[in-house]
């Protein structure tokens, strides 16, 4: 009786144990490759060629590929910080955890809100590029007129998301990580024409870095940095993650390292084969149907296009279980609703969160429609980057101190947090200055507003239910 009593009590503490009797998260289940494509699907490299280079471009100009390459450094230090961190806490709540443990509960709290932003927005706009990739692909194959409306486009995308986020999480991690491998091998096929094309891979106007625009490099950063957001999300997997300490940052690392460079040079090789109009690039819709026609292999891009769409769908999917898991662990620390930690007794996986997650994200992709579909894209991607980035600035500045509380922190901690916050404050900061164009220019205040709702949500907790707080900051101290 009195093992029982204690491990309930703990088990009342700690959300991630277990209590005979009851159900909890598939422990142990996904392996290296499983983990790396869970992070792969969610950033989601197809879409930058096909579709975030047009964003990107819009603003840097031949620097496009320098923004990439920028954005890849600044997060390989955030990426440091997250190794630490979950190498010491593998735990579902993953950033609302690791946040709560250094900075303390509230600012868990905060962080936790500001990840659901980020999550359910990137499943927002990738349920939006699927609608413009079917687009794209119908055209390419002179299918235009059989084009259903979007609002039923994005009813069946997310219909089918729920279902897989809805069943075992290898199924999720597998078909992510087969639907983007098919994706890029295909877009690495073409750029290969592109260098045959040319003739080489020199091309002075884009390695002049004295002619770049530095100002419109700047400005793009944030959502440079969108395209690889995503890398991270492995970590919200690590109770249902073999020795998630050794595989979750090798999944962080592995995944931002690889697309990092496929998406610096896929960039570069794009800009050259279109003869360094990146002004073309910035005012397309479909960037590689204009890159294989100008190529000569035009009837290719209904295939690409075909393959963004199952890429999008990917993203959508691994952002869906990722938010689903930080909304569970939330849940489960009493900050969210109770209903939401519940978990079914086949699947073992979160299905309330899941379900709550796919009704917001189609909500928010009906609230869509007014806009054009290239318009709701960048919005709600440069939202969702938003909620990345402050993310990133707070894990930055936990991962030092809470080595620091162990006495385990040694210099190159706190010049590798250091550098990722200041570099994260930097991206955030240009959005900012130079003011981007309308509609981009508003997205810092929405999130800001949306952040003042959860500051007021918590804020109002700590007052009617202070025992929640001081339950959740004696845990996360345990």
């Amino acid at each position: 009786m009195a093992a029982e009593g204690g491990l309930g009590a703990r088990a009342a503490m700690s959300p991630d144990i277990a209590v005979p009797g009851t159900i909890g998260l598939r422990h142990g289940t996904l392996n290296q490759i499983e983990s790396l494509g869970q992070s792969i699907s969610n950033i989601a490299p197809t879409l930058t060629p096909a579709i975030n280079i047009s964003v990107v471009a819009a603003m840097a100009g031949t620097g496009t590929w320098l923004a990439f390459l920028i954005a890849t450094l600044g997060l390989m230090f955030v990426a440091g910080s997250i190794a630490s961190l979950a190498r010491r806490h593998p735990l579902s709540g993953s950033y609302f955890v690791y946040i709560g443990r250094t900075i303390g509960p509230v600012a868990g709290a905060l962080g936790g809100w500001a990840m659901l932003d980020a999550y359910l927005l990137t499943a927002v706009a990738a349920l939006i590029s699927v609608t413009i990739f079917i687009d794209n692909t119908l055209s390419a194959f002179g299918l235009a007129a059989i084009l259903p409306p979007r609002w039923v486009l994005l009813l069946v995308a997310g219909g089918l998301v729920w279902a897989a986020a809805y069943r075992d999480i290898r199924l999720s991690a597998r078909l992510g990580l087969a639907l983007e491998g098919a994706s890029v091998v295909l877009i690495v096929v073409i750029l290969g024409f592109v260098l045959v094309r040319h003739g080489g891979v020199i091309d002075p106007v884009q390695l002049d870095i004295s002619n770049l625009s530095f100002g419109g490099v700047t400005q793009s950063l944030a959502l440079a940095a969108f395209a690889f957001v995503g890398f991270e999300s492995a970590a919200t997997l690590a109770k249902e993650t073999r020795d998630p300490q050794r595989l979750i940052p090798r999944a962080i690392f592995g995944s931002l390292g690889s697309v990092g460079l496929f998406l610096t040079v896929s960039c570069y090789c794009m800009v050259l084969g279109m003869n360094d109009d990146a002004a073309a690039i910035g005012a397309s819709s479909s960037p590689l149907t204009d890159l294989t026609t100008r190529t000569g292999i035009g009837w290719t891009a209904g295939f690409v296009y075909l393959s963004a769409t199952v890429s999008g769908f990917a993203c959508a999917l691994a952002s869906v279980t990722a938010a689903s898991r930080m909304l569970f662990s939330m849940a489960r620390y009493k900050v969210m609703g109770r209903g939401m930690d519940a978990v079914h007794a086949t699947h073992q996986t979160p299905h309330v969160a899941v379900g709550i997650c796919c009704v917001i994200v189609l909500a928010l992709c009906i609230a869509t429609l007014p806009m054009s579909a290239l318009d709701a894209y960048g919005t709600t991607a440069t939202l969702a980057t938003f909620g990345f980035l402050v993310v990133y600035l707070l894990i930055a500045i936990s991962a030092p101190l809470d080595l620091r509380s162990v006495g385990r922190v040694r210099p190159i901690h706190i010049v590798v947090g250091a550098i990722g916050a200041l570099l994260m404050a930097g991206v955030i900061l240009g959005t900012l200055y130079p003011v981007p164009p309308w509609p981009y220019n508003v997205v810092p205040y929405v999130f800001a507003g949306y952040m003042l709702i959860g500051a007021a949500w918590f804020g109002s907790l700590a007052v009617r239910r202070p025992a929640v707080l001081r339950m959740i900051e004696h845990d996360l101290e345990a």
